[in-house]
């Protein structure tokens, strides 16, 4: 006797995501002109606890893979501070310009609850 008699099992591997594979799709949705956090992120993605801290390694994993298109700056930290290493920080200026994320002297995003996306 089954539960569900008209539900069809999950046999496809694409039904079947791993956690990493979830950030990264979600990752990749975040509007233009918008950010999250990485705790946001992660726990969208169906992690708990310390979760978030994994998000940058899984996002690096995926782009040394081949993904080229996730959107770095738009995931920052809980209280809107962006991360600017020297190396990239012209570049990331330049995309918060045009995507119209102000920064404020501190590096946080200026009205940060208007710019917050939670999925």
């Amino acid at each position: 006797m089954t539960l569900f008699p008209d539900r069809k099992p999950l046999t496809h591997k694409a039904a079947v995501t791993t956690f990493s594979e979830r950030v990264v799709k979600l990752a990749l949705s975040i509007p233009r002109g918008r950010v999250t956090t990485y705790k946001i992120l992660s726990r969208k993605a169906g992690g708990g606890g310390q979760s978030h801290r994994s998000v940058t390694a899984i996002l690096g994993k995926a782009w040394d893979k081949g993904e080229t298109r996730i959107p770095w700056h738009r995931i920052v930290y809980s209280d809107g501070s962006v991360w600017l290493s020297p190396s990239i920080k012209k570049k990331r200026l330049a995309l918060y310009k045009k995507e119209k994320i102000e920064l404020d002297k501190r590096n946080r995003i200026v009205d940060f609850g208007d710019k917050l996306y939670e999925f």
